[in-house]
Order: structure tokens, then C-alpha cells, then sequence
């Protein structure tokens, strides 16, 4: 039953982010709008995040003295990763009217780039994890956060409006 008020919760989290625009191909907002509404995002996300994790995880005291502090490290790397996404978001929301092909390429390689680096920052810590707490609970937890961030990411991308030709 938890899990079901967990999952509930965790699923109006998704939808109230989502909003009525998810599809909808408008300008994204420039400067102070753009900057705003990344750090609300970030801002929540930061906040309920661990919550979520916690509710879901179940730990021992002890597994759960050793796990946070691993998990506050991979935090900090995996927030790394997000400030240069979001950093690329901005340049994007920036320079969307007037785009050139070799902007657009290098945004994409930006990405792709930022994409590789979060996969690698996962896999560097599933040992560290391990080490801390056992195999199927190491996996619950990346399955927790990894379905979190995928919320983020499309809340992020569906306010993006696709390059127009």
C-alpha cells in the first residue's frame, strides 16, 4: 500500500510539472523566464528527489548511514551533468530564432556529450553503492532515480519547441 501512495504521489509530481504545453511548438522564453523556470525545476526536483528515494528504499540504520552519504556524493556529480544541460537549454533558448547549422550541430554533440557523461557518473557509482547496500536494493535505488530524472527530462524537453527549418 506504500508503494501505491508513493507511486501516486510520485505520478501527480509528474503531471503537475507536465502541464497543458507538453506538445505545444511555441518560442521558449528568453533570459530572466528561461533562468526562472530552470532553477524552479531544478529547485523541486532537488527537494522532493531524496524524499522520494527515501520513501522507497527501504534501509536498515545501518545500510541507511552508509548509503547517504555515497548518495549525496553521486548527487553532487550527477548535478554537474544537469547545470550543463541546463546551460545548454539557456544557449538554446537564447539563439532559437536565429540558429545556424553549426550551432545546432555543436548543441547536438553538446548533448550527446552530457548524455555520455551522466551514463558514466552511473556506472562509476553502482560499485560504490554496492558496497554499501546489497545488489537488489543498489538497484532499486538507480531505478528510483533514474525514473525521477526521466520525469525531469521531459518536463525540460516538451517546454523546448523542435527547430524549425
Amino acid at each position: 500500500m506504500k508503494r501505491l501512495v508513493i507511486s501516486a504521489f510520485v505520478l501527480v509530481f509528474a503531471f503537475a510539472f507536465l502541464g497543458t504545453s507538453a506538445l505545444a511548438q511555441k518560442e521558449t522564453p528568453t533570459g530572466v523566464d528561461v533562468e526562472k523556470d530552470l532553477n524552479l525545476i531544478r529547485r523541486d526536483l532537488r527537494a522532493e528527489k531524496k524524499q522520494l528515494i527515501a520513501l522507497n528504499l527501504p534501509l536498515t540504520e545501518t545500510e541507511a548511514t552508509k548509503f547517504w552519504p555515497v548518495y549525496d556524493n553521486y548527487a553532487a556529480e550527477i548535478s554537474k551533468h544537469y547545470d550543463e544541460f541546463y546551460l545548454l537549454i539557456k544557449d538554446y533558448a537564447a539563439t532559437q530564432k536565429t540558429i545556424t547549422d553549426a550551432q545546432a550541430s555543436s548543441m547536438l554533440r553538446r548533448w550527446a556529450d552530457i548524455q555520455i557523461n551522466l551514463a558514466q557518473t552511473r556506472q562509476k557509482f553502482i560499485p560504490l553503492v554496492e558496497k554499501v547496500i546489497p545488489g537488489r536494493k543498489t538497484a532499486l535505488f538507480f531505478q528510483i532515480d533514474r525514473r525521477l530524472y526521466e520525469l525531469i527530462d521531459l518536463q525540460v524537453t516538451s517546454q523546448i519547441p523542435l527547430i524549425s527549418q
